[in-house]
C-alpha cells in the first residue's frame, strides 16, 4: 500500500488551526467589505435624493420665473406711462396708453393666480386714475376761477390717484421680486 505524504487535517492540530483562521479572516474581511459598501450606497442614494430634490425646486423656480415675466412685463410697462403722466392734469386722450395697458393687466390676472390679488388691485387703482382725466380742452376760452379751481381740484385727485397707483405697482413689484426668489 502507498503512504500518503499528505496528513488529514484531523490528524495535524496546526494545519487544522490554521485553516479555521483563515476561513475566519476571510468571513470578517467578507463582512467588513460588505459592510463599507452599504455605508456607501446609502451615502450614494441620499446625496441623489438630495441632487433630485435641488433639480426638482430649480425647474419650479424656472417655471415660477417664466411664468412672472409677463406679469412683470406689464406692471413695468404701465409703472413708465404713468411716470410720464406725473404731476401735470392730464386730459382723456393723454390716458390711452395707459388704457391699453391697464386692459392687458386685467386680462392676465386671472390666469397669474400667485399674483392674481396684486393685479386685480393695480387694475382698480388704475381706473380710478382712468376716472380723474380731466375733459378735454375745447377751444381757447376765458375759464372762469370757480371752474379754475375745480380743475385743480380734480388735478391734485388726479395726482393722488396716481400716487396710489404707483405704489400698488411697487407693491406687485416687490411680491414678483420675493417669488423669484424663491
Amino acid at each position: 500500500m502507498l503512504l500518503s505524504t499528505t496528513t488529514p487535517a484531523a490528524e495535524n492540530p496546526a494545519a487544522l488551526a490554521t485553516s479555521t483562521t483563515a476561513g475566519a479572516g476571510s468571513l470578517a474581511l467578507t463582512a467588513g467589505i460588505s459592510a463599507v459598501m452599504a455605508v456607501l450606497a446609502t451615502y450614494t442614494l441620499l446625496h441623489h435624493k438630495q441632487v433630485f430634490a435641488w433639480t426638482k425646486a430649480m425647474r419650479r423656480r424656472d417655471d415660477d420665473t417664466a411664468t412672472l415675466a409677463g406679469p412683470a412685463q406689464w406692471i413695468s410697462k404701465l409703472y413708465e406711462e404713468q411716470c410720464g403722466l406725473a404731476q401735470k392734469p392730464c386730459h382723456t386722450a393723454e390716458f390711452k396708453e395707459l388704457a391699453r395697458v391697464t386692459n392687458m393687466i386685467k386680462g392676465i390676472a386671472d390666469h397669474t393666480a400667485a399674483l392674481r390679488t396684486e393685479l386685480n388691485h393695480i387694475v382698480e387703482q388704475a381706473d380710478d386714475y382712468l376716472a380723474t382725466a380731466l375733459p378735454d380742452p375745447g377751444p381757447a376760452t376765458k375759464i372762469s376761477t370757480s371752474e379754475h379751481r375745480h380743475q385743480l381740484v380734480r388735478a391734485m385727485r388726479q395726482e393722488a390717484a396716481r400716487t396710489e397707483l404707483e405704489r400698488a405697482l411697487i407693491t406687485a413689484e416687490q411680491k414678483i421680486n420675493t417669488l423669484r426668489r424663491g
